[in-house]
């Protein structure tokens, strides 16, 4: 549990974010790192173990409240009817609370779902000051490269915010400073409620703005302070798809950063990327143009790349993977995917085990030294240990209407381009003959053949295809030995 949990904290969602110009999301709703800006926001806000989590939904609520539903049950969304200011946002989220009978005694730290840098490391070290000075209201501010635009915090001699000034009402003086407000606060409870029933709509928007609790509070005795971000970027706000792109970048870079000081090799971080919930174990390494999503992890030593795509991917100790995708797969300690492999869900590959180049795999449990080496399709099935699958072989699992499942023993060897046709089971020992359709079950220890009779038609070429480049070697072949074959059809070698 975080030291000195806040009473709640309270994310404000409501706005449209009309400057995404999307029609199928609120802004909020939006994706960064493998994570939606709100769940960034309630995430960091979990961190520090509030006793109430609420978010204020407004634009599209049905659409936000389910996603929070679905991610985070324990968070309460509460809609803003109406989008009358970020006062009412708050006071919104605080009626709610008291109509359960809840009463703040304790920090109230406001915070927004557009603003997914904010660590709730920062969020701390806010509460913390907060009440270390035993402030009314502490506001988190940030020293930035280029303030234009933002509202400038003037400090009175102890320390003290004085004021907070906007960008177009402040003098030349006052835009000078660097210090500005990032909307970010710890209040005392019980004194925001009072402040928020003070708060008034004579103004341009006819809204009520948080902003003015604090001239509210400090007119009435109560000290305002400030806490500067140990980085300013953790304030920035998303308000359009540049933002949302360069902001990427920053949370991408951090979370590469995090995975090299903790004893991961990345080759080339300029082309890597990684969602928030990748975890990576000691001398990983990842190589160019890879990018690892949902809840992937990397075992010790194993390496990834280049050109990887992994979601919700587990790979083991001393794995190998190149030039591969996969979706929900486990890739077992030292096994080799790639390159150019496609593990779709529920494929499960074994120690030492391999799917190799051009394979394509779902819903496969591969074991142990077992190998898919080329050109194959593994649909819906068990396969045992140390057994070699042929190249270019095709377990056919779908009869149009239901899947159905193959099962391939221990140490088989099948033949290349076999066909099998589910539901088969092949025993353990099993060889096949290439070129086979195997649609019955073979029992332990058989040779399972299905091919033809080959017959060779003497003269076909030269007969059927006259006057072309085959016709001509083939005379030419003709005419400088004296055939030897029978033409009689006879029996092919059943070779494996």
């Amino acid at each position: 549990m975080s030291p000195n949990p806040p009473a709640a904290v309270i994310v404000l969602a409501a706005g449209e974010g009309t400057r995404m110009k999307s029609a199928a999301l609120p802004k909020v709703l939006h994706t960064l790192c493998g994570r939606s800006l709100v769940g960034h926001a309630v995430a960091a806000a979990q961190e520090l173990t509030p006793e109430h989590l609420v978010v204020v939904v407004g634009h599209m609520r049905d659409k936000v409240a389910a996603h929070l539903a679905e991610t985070d049950p324990s968070v309460r969304a509460v809609v803003q009817q109406e989008q009358l200011g970020t006062g009412h946002a708050v006071r919104v989220a605080l009626e709610a609370l008291a109509a359960d009978g809840v009463v703040l005694d304790g920090t109230v730290v406001v915070s927004y779902g557009d603003v997914p840098l904010l660590t709730a490391a920062t969020l701390r070290q806010l509460t913390a000051a907060h009440l270390a000075d035993g402030n009314a209201v502490t506001v988190l501010t940030a020293e930035v490269p280029d303030p234009a635009g933002y509202g400038r915090i003037l400090r009175a001699a102890d320390g003290a915010v004085q004021a907070i000034v906007e960008h177009k009402d402040a003098s030349d003086a006052e835009r000078a400073i660097a210090e500005i407000n990032s909307g970010v606060y710890a209040f005392d409870g019980k004194l925001l409620a009072e402040g928020l029933g003070e708060v008034r709509t004579d103004n341009s928007q006819g809204e009520e703005y948080l902003t003015d609790v604090l001239g509210i509070l400090r007119e009435s005795g109560h000290r305002v302070g400030a806490l500067v971000a140990d980085d300013f970027r953790d304030i920035l706000g998303i308000n359009d798809r540049v933002q949302l792109a360069e902001t990427r970048r920053i949370m991408n870079d951090r979370l590469l950063d995090a995975a090299m000081r903790a004893g991961v090799t990345v080759v080339d971080p300029a082309t890597t990327w990684l969602d928030v919930q990748v975890t990576f174990e000691r001398d990983a390494v990842v190589l160019p143009n890879t990018q690892l999503q949902g809840s992937t992890s990397l075992g010790e030593g194993s390496e990834v790349g280049p050109n990887c795509t992994l979601k919700d991917t587990r790979v083991g100790a001393g794995a190998h993977v190149s030039n591969a995708t996969a979706d929900r797969a486990v890739v077992g300690a030292g096994a080799e995917v790639g390159p150019y492999a496609y593990l779709r869900p529920g494929t499960v590959l074994g120690e030492r085990s391999k799917a190799g180049t051009y394979v394509e795999m779902k819903n496969a449990v591969v074991g142990a030294g077992s190998k898919v080496p080329h050109l194959s399709y593994v649909g819906d099935a068990t396969i045992g240990e140390g057994t070699n699958i042929g190249a270019a072989s095709v377990f056919v699992n779908y009869d149009g209407v239901n899947k159905h499942h193959t099962t391939i023993g221990s140490h088989c060897r099948t033949g290349s381009d076999n066909m099998f046709v589910a539901p088969v089971t092949v025993g353990d020992g099993v060889y096949t003959a290439a070129g086979s359709v195997i649609y019955k079950d073979v029992p332990a220890g058989a040779l399972g053949v299905t091919r033809p009779q080959q017959r060779n038609v003497e003269g076909w070429v030269e007969r059927k295809r006259p006057g072309t480049a085959a016709a001509a070697a083939a005379a030419a072949a003709r005419a400088g030995q004296t055939s030897t074959e029978d033409p009689e059809a006879t029996e092919a070698a059943p070779g494996a």
